[in-house]
């Protein structure tokens, strides 16, 4: 009895870093000006060398990047007491034009 629909476990991890760089340079690409889709690229055909290779690229004046440094920082979420308020025109109720 044959059994067809078999990979090996090492043919399963070269699967997920394949799949894991490409996500790592498509996101690299976006952050450093140049767009998803050519990390994507990279990543896909040249698998964890296409990583390197944009880890290597120069980031693009005023990218993510440039202006956020190389790891982004986690923002803080926006409190109710911090958020900005919409300030109406006097007479206005914010009901809109039905006035109901």
């Amino acid at each position: 009895m044959a059994i067809f629909a078999t990979i090996g476990a090492k043919a399963l991890y070269f699967l997920f870093i394949w799949l894991a760089s490409a996500a790592a340079a498509g996101w690299l690409a976006e952050r450093k000006g140049y767009g998803e889709r050519l990390g994507l690229t990279f990543g896909l055909i040249l698998s964890a060398a296409g990583l390197l290779i944009m880890l290597i690229l120069p980031a693009r004046p005023g990218s993510p990047w440039k202006v956020d440094g190389a790891i982004p920082r986690r923002r803080k979420p926006v409190a109710a007491a911090d958020a900005p308020v919409l300030k109406l025109p006097d007479g206005a109720d914010g009901r809109g034009a039905g006035g109901a």
